[in-house]
């Protein structure tokens, strides 16, 4: 039993991941918090146990959930956060929620996207937002889909946090049965490498679109996982193996997936669908569509060469056509 079973835990979002957390949360603890915004699915779910729009099949116990729409008195009753909120959103959710109410807390991202305000990663949002030192930060990421979790399929998880004992504590907290965790001290390569995953994954679906196979597809992502470890080798230098799960395995299943809403997304876009248009059909959010614009502006500091990035950043917000953009890209693969 971890240490973590005396200290309460708060899960901040209603959607798919969030919702998936908080069922691997209530096999070990006996309380868990959780901040959904919408009052409406709060009272749902106490009254059927499920949330009424993202994993219905997940039942809960009511009795282990600690709902609340305030968010700061979610914060304040709760020892560890873990954000699962859209990163685009992030910077509003908290908006009103005091600096104070963050002391002395563990935070976890599982957010797996950027934050466009500043350009940057979610933990040096919790960082410069709230002051929480970044050995008490940590990331929970894949190779993991919630649909998956949701299923009870066996899945594996990486906690990421430059405190080990943190990052073993919040491992053990989330494994169970059907899913197995490891640890990692990498928290900005592990992060960053999650948030260009959905890119990429994002550059999968658009190729798919455009009746590129799996020859071409094999490629692309074994060109992608070297982007990947170029960029978070200069952005953090540190010893790291990209061909673990935490990077490689991440990025496979977010490209590859079909519950993959990035790949989904960029198979729309070589459809012939408009940016907006696919974000109306979707009605979720694909985290890829905001981290290419982020991305490429934080590689004007590092200048790392990004093609399939380049690629993604050109079709979505140069409106390059799709079939122009991927034909120049897929003469610089190799």
């Amino acid at each position: 039993m971890s240490e973590n079973n005396q200290k309460k835990i708060a899960v901040i979002g209603g959607g798919s991941w969030a919702t998936a957390l908080v069922k691997l949360l209530c096999n070990s603890q006996t309380s868990v918090a959780w901040w959904m915004r919408n009052e409406e699915a709060i009272t749902h779910i106490r009254q059927f146990k499920h949330n009424p729009k993202y994993l219905q099949s997940v039942e809960f116990d009511v009795n282990k959930l600690d709902l609340d729409s305030n968010l700061s008195n979610v914060i304040r009753s709760s020892d560890i956060i873990i954000m699962a909120t859209p990163a685009a959103f992030l910077t509003k959710a908290f908006e009103n929620v005091s600096k104070e109410l963050f002391q002395n807390k563990i935070v976890f991202s599982a957010v797996k996207g950027i934050v466009p305000e500043i350009n940057s990663i979610p933990a040096d949002f919790i960082y410069t937002t709230f002051g929480n030192p970044y050995e008490n930060i940590g990331i929970i990421c894949g190779p993991c889909h919630a649909e998956e979790v949701a299923m009870e399929r066996l899945s594996y998880l990486t906690i990421g946090c430059s405190t080990k004992s943190i990052a073993e504590d919040m491992a053990n907290d989330l494994a169970c049965r059907y899913i197995k965790t490891t640890v990692s001290d990498d928290l900005i390569g592990t992060e960053i490498s999650a948030v260009l995953k959905n890119v990429y994954a994002l550059a999968a679906g658009i190729c798919s679109g455009l009746g590129y196979g799996d020859n071409f597809q094999a490629v692309l992502i074994s060109n992608a996982i070297q982007e990947i470890e170029r960029f978070i080798d200069v952005v953090s230098p540190v010893h790291r193996d990209t061909k673990s799960s935490a990077y490689l395995g991440d990025l496979l299943v977010t490209a590859y997936s079909n519950f993959s809403r990035n790949r989904t997304f960029g198979f729309m876009i070589g459809k012939g669908y408009s940016v907006k248009s696919a974000q109306l059909e979707m009605n979720m959010i694909a985290e890829g569509y905001y981290a290419a614009k982020c991305l490429t502006e934080m590689n004007k500091k590092y200048k790392v060469e990004m093609p399939i990035l380049t690629a993604v950043y050109n079709i979505l917000y140069e409106c390059i056509s799709p079939i122009m953009e991927i034909k120049i890209l897929s003469d610089k693969l190799s």
